[in-house]
């Protein structure tokens, strides 16, 4: 095996290749083993493969660790990893941890871990990463750093129990939401909750907004009114909907008076229709302009950072007003056509007005037919007088569509020679 000190936080994210070279996942975490007389052993990886599953590779399989990539030596097991006991992953509950130096000299933090393998090709921890307590003031200072080997440290905690939330929630930083989300819900409940408690309104929101609906209502239930509120109100208004749906009347008015009186309204808005509705599927703030503003206006409200990729992909023009209920739908302009025509073009000149939107009140069933018939991405709802109340995304389709369990769904089948 061909190997180099690693650690373990750049090691997060690492794509991971089959023996000829086909991609198989990307490493989510290291697995460790405690041993009475000497530094924990590395007992194998946790690998995400598609599908957003975490599986476990065994380190005896791994046939290289270089070059910001893993390569394996066999087959792995595609049944979804589940700590047994005594094992300990790294990321998800060992950073953090507090240990104090045997020399007497101070208390300090494990930022990160390096593994290696030694003579007898078998992997454990040298060195740890750590951050001693800051001697400023400042708020905005950090404590020095360090190296230290485990031989030179002591745990001030159990081994086993988990680390501050702080500092997994800065190992995850860089994941996408629903890769935040998969990995929030293969943490242990209560570690979930100490999870979501200490991370960003709007991190946390992009996060819920993935998981399932009983999820969801476990943290929220968890986070006390207020933070909830909070959470709801960066919640795009049709999944906080979906989510208040689902709890009990009185309950769900309580949230409704703490969230921002805009954010509130545009959810009360969405309650009234039935689940399996167009209303019900839509979201009330698709990207509205009139038929006097130019391509260069569009693509500039295009551009928002915070805008769905589905709602991106067009604009609707309407008369005034121009929020939902809007005046009269004119139609809508594709982001492709847009980009055909000079930036002084006005929308109206180039209006799409032959796609027939649907009626708020149409069955989920109906807009499935019509974003698959038409190729759209996105489709306008309006309301007895043909104004705009909202549009729904092919993202909220395929959220109705799918069963509710689908991010979790693992695979029965192991492959042979494959068992852990």
């Amino acid at each position: 095996m061909s190997t180099q000190r690693v650690f373990v936080a750049r090691l997060a994210g690492c794509a991971v290749f089959d023996p000829v070279g086909d991609r198989l996942g990307k490493v989510r975490d290291v697995v460790i083993v405690y041993r009475s007389s000497a530094a924990p052993r590395v007992i194998g990886l946790v690998v995400e493969i598609p599908g957003r599953r975490q599986v476990f590779l065994s380190i005896g399989r791994v046939a290289s660790i270089r070059s910001g990539q893993v390569i394996s030596s066999g087959l792995i097991n595609v049944r979804r990893f589940q700590p047994r006991p005594g094992e300990v992953r790294v990321l998800a509950e060992f950073l953090g941890r507090r240990v104090s130096f045997t020399d007497g000299s101070g208390d300090a933090v494990v930022e990160d871990v390096a593994i290696e393998q030694d003579r007898h090709g078998e992997w454990g921890i040298t060195q740890l990463f750590l951050r001693k307590p800051k001697t400023s003031a400042s708020p905005f200072a950090k404590g020095p750093t360090t190296f230290a080997a485990w031989s030179e440290v002591t745990e001030r905690r159990a081994p086993g129990e988990a680390q501050s939330a702080e500092q997994l929630i800065a190992s995850y930083s860089e994941l996408h939401a629903a890769d935040l989300a998969t990995t929030l819900l293969d943490l242990p409940q209560q570690r979930r909750i100490e999870v979501a408690e200490e991370l960003p309104d709007e991190r946390l929101a992009d996060a819920l907004e993935e998981m399932p609906e009983d999820d969801q209502l476990t943290i929220l239930d968890r986070l006390g009114d207020e933070r909830a509120a909070d959470i709801l109100d960066e919640m795009e208004p049709d999944d906080a909907a979906d989510l208040l749906a689902q709890l009990p009347a009185g309950r769900l008015e309580q949230l409704l008076g703490l969230m921002e009186p805009e954010e509130a309204e545009d959810v009360r808005k969405l309650l009234r229709y039935g689940p399996d509705t167009a209303g019900g599927l839509m979201t009330p703030e698709p990207i509205i302009l009139s038929a006097d503003a130019t391509v260069a206006e569009a693509l500039a409200l295009i551009r928002r950072h915070e805008l769905h990729p589905a709602l991106a992909a067009a604009v609707f023009v309407t008369l005034p007003p121009f929020e939902t209920p809007t005046g009269r739908l004119l139609g809508m302009v594709h982001f492709q056509r847009m980009l055909r025509y000079p930036p002084h073009e006005r929308l109206g000149a180039i209006l799409d007005d032959t796609l027939e939107p649907v009626s708020v009140t149409a069955s989920a069933a109906e807009v499935a037919r019509m974003l698959a018939s038409y190729d759209l991405v996105s489709l306008p709802v309006v309301d007895a007088a043909h104004r705009l109340v909202g549009a729904v995304s092919i993202d909220d389709m395929l959220d109705y569509l799918l069963p509710d369990d689908w991010r979790t769904h693992a695979a029965d089948e192991t492959p042979a020679g494959g068992a852990r």
